[in-house]
Parts: structure tokens; C-alpha cells; sequence
């Protein structure tokens, strides 16, 4: 079995105190940051990732100096390392059969539901979207071969339950379509 790295997430209602968590997860252990920064509605959002034991240890830190401007958490062990390359962008540009694309209301949906997605069948990751610009939403986007998007889908949808927004199938997407994806 492959070695998993692990995410760390946490939305504050804050932008000033997810400063201040920011610098406690990263001071706590070897971790690498995904994502900093402010999000819709005037939330802080940090992604941080790295071996289980370190994320877990950051995470504690910046649980504690989040206080009550804790909005959301999320651990998670294991995460396919698609969601890691995706978020730094360095995926590169596969051929496309079908599109699948799944869109939920919280950005730790998004993280689950793309994990599960990514190891229940052999897709490859295009896009993961998390919180800017998108009222706080996740959306990720996969391709493959038809069958396997559509198991993907179901997998990623039965995670996300009613945090589901939407998911849609595109079979054979046309050239034009594909190039605002990258």
C-alpha cells in the first residue's frame, strides 16, 4: 500500500485570526501549505498537507489558536495525492473521454468527496476548486472513460450526502468546452 500524505484544513470567521493560525500550524511541525487566504463571506480558509503525524500535530495547534472563530475542521489521513497536485497545480493536461463533475456547499465536502472519487476508480483529478469566488462552495472536476467517471461520481456523491449541490456527467465534451478548464 502507497504511503498517503495527509490534509489539514480550517475555516475561521476571521481573517485576522486565520493569520495568526497559519503561523501556529506551520511553526508546530513540517508541514506545506495548500492554501492561505481570505474567501467569501469574510472567512479564512487554510489547506495544509504533509505526513499524518505532522498534519495531525499542526491541526491541534491550529484548533487551539482558532478558538470560537472555528467555522469548519477537517483531517484527513491518507488523501490521494491527486487533491495535492491538483491543489498546486501540477497536473498535467490528460485526454479526455468523459467529464464528471461534482459541486458541493462546504469546501470539506469537496476535499472528501474528491479523495473518495480518486481511489474508487481510475479517474484523473482536472480541477479542485475550493471557497474563492464560489461563495464557499467545492467543486472538482475528473475524467476518464465514461464507466469509471460515472463510479467516480457515485462515490464522491454517496461522501458528500446532503452536502451535495449538484453532479453532472459530460460524455465526449467538446474541444472548445475543455480549453476553459485549463
Amino acid at each position: 500500500m502507497q504511503n498517503f500524505p495527509a490534509i489539514g484544513l480550517i475555516e475561521c470567521s476571521s481573517i485576522a485570526r486565520g493569520m495568526t493560525i497559519t503561523d501556529a500550524v506551520v511553526k508546530k511541525a513540517e508541514v506545506r501549505l495548500l492554501q492561505s487566504s481570505p474567501i467569501s463571506p469574510g472567512r479564512y480558509l487554510l489547506l495544509f498537507w504533509g505526513p499524518v503525524a505532522e498534519v495531525e500535530e499542526s491541526l491541534k495547534d491550529g484548533l487551539a489558536a482558532c478558538g470560537d472563530k472555528l467555522v469548519a475542521s477537517l483531517f484527513l489521513p491518507g488523501a490521494d495525492q491527486q487533491l495535492i497536485d491538483c491543489l498546486l497545480k501540477r497536473t498535467l493536461r490528460p485526454e479526455t473521454d468523459s467529464l464528471g463533475v461534482v459541486e458541493t456547499f462546504d469546501v470539506s465536502s469537496a476535499l472528501l468527496s474528491a479523495d473518495a472519487a480518486c481511489k474508487a476508480a481510475e479517474v484523473k483529478l482536472l480541477e479542485l476548486r475550493l471557497a474563492h469566488g464560489i461563495g464557499g462552495k467545492g467543486y472538482w472536476v475528473v475524467t476518464g472513460m465514461l464507466h469509471e467517471v460515472q463510479a467516480a461520481l457515485e462515490a464522491g456523491a454517496a461522501i458528500a450526502g446532503d452536502k451535495l449541490a449538484q453532479q453532472e456527467t459530460i460524455a465526449r465534451p467538446h474541444p472548445d468546452m475543455l480549453n476553459f478548464l485549463w
